[in-house]
């Protein structure tokens, strides 16, 4: 398992990177079959230096990351990206260098355990540039200054003005990791407070029941630092609320949803049972999951592998979302 995702899950919670029964398998090499580039990537994600020690640090190390990885995919998409605000709520919007004027659009909710922002910018670049789409990616509160419901009801007052001048049918939501989480719970507040939902959702390698630590967090990473992050980001909430775990609640009628994870995800279980759920519901739901690969790598490696997360993410969105706004 990387190193940075896995810092950032557990050292707010002070949880070890992973229990010494699983440190054979969490530390065995990355199998020959992934590209020469993903196998680079991933040594160079390994090799940076420890988290710093405060939350503060970690959000500055996150930022520069992301400047990091994610400057160049906006150059090599030729998407433009702005700062701005929407609903009071800080965002960044990317723009395709063909499209985007009308149409489709995208809700961004970036990974980061809930605690940094790992993800607003190497998240979208890809998706912007492969869809046409402008993608809004909303850069919420942070936990645990902000616990649980506060990232919802920012990413509520954002897609609440993107329908002012936009018809549900034709705008998409996706996240990665917390950005998943975030994601579908988003989707049960709508529903809730009966507002449209989005025609599609992207749930990449997340979790909709924070009750349950599936086998592949026991596997990949500290089940207890797993359940004590949830814990930490939801502030006492009872966690089998379905506002918190929407898995938990009725997904009939739940908007068609990709679930992307990979086989050494430490939330491969989280996806694939919350696809599992959908489906059972009957509502559409497709479940993708790449071979070899860690967490949420399309986020932090340049590889073939991650240009083929975002295309499979690409191609969901358009096969989709309406063309009318």
């Amino acid at each position: 398992m990387t190193r940075y995702f896995l810092a950032l899950l557990a050292a707010s919670v002070l949880a070890p990177a992973a229990p010494a029964a699983c440190a054979q398998l969490v530390n065995a090499p990355w199998p020959t079959s992934l590209s020469v580039a993903a196998r680079e990537g991933l040594a160079a994600n390994d090799a940076r230096p420890p988290e710093p020690a405060t939350i503060a640090g970690r959000r500055e190390r996150a930022e520069a990351i992301q400047q990091e990885i994610g400057v160049p995919r906006l150059a090599r998409y030729g998407v433009t990206m702005k700062e701005d605000v929407i609903a009071g709520v800080p965002v960044r919007i990317f723009l395709p260098a063909r499209g985007a004027a009308k149409g489709p659009i995208l809700l961004n909710l970036h990974g980061g355990g809930f605690l940094v922002d790992a993800g607003s910018i190497s998240e979208n670049a890809a998706v912007a540039a492969l869809t046409g789409y402008r993608v809004v990616a909303v850069r919420y509160r942070l936990a645990p200054e902000n616990p649980f419901p506060a990232g919802v009801d920012d990413a509520v007052a954002v897609y609440r003005a993107l329908l002012q001048d936009h018809n549900p049918k034709a705008i998409g939501l996706y996240g990665t990791s917390a950005g998943a989480i975030l994601s579908a719970e988003l989707v049960a507040r709508l529903r809730a407070d009966k507002l449209p939902q989005p025609a599609a959702l992207g749930f990449f390698s997340g979790a909709a029941d924070l009750s349950a630590v599936g086998d592949s967090a026991a596997l990949f990473a500290d089940a207890s630092g797993v359940d004590a992050l949830a814990r930490l980001y939801t502030g006492g909430r009872v966690l089998d609320d379905p506002l918190v775990s929407p898995q938990r609640g009725d997904l009939i009628g739940w908007p068609a949803t990709l679930c992307l994870a990979s086989t050494r995800d430490f939330l491969l279980s989280g996806t694939a049972d919350f696809c599992r759920t959908i489906d059972a519901a009957g509502s559409p739901a497709k479940l993708v999951v790449f071979d070899g690969l860690p967490h949420a790598f399309w986020a932090y490696i340049d590889a073939p592998e991650t240009d083929a997360a975002f295309a499979v993410m690409a191609r969901f969105f358009v096969a989709h979302l309406g063309e009318g706004e």
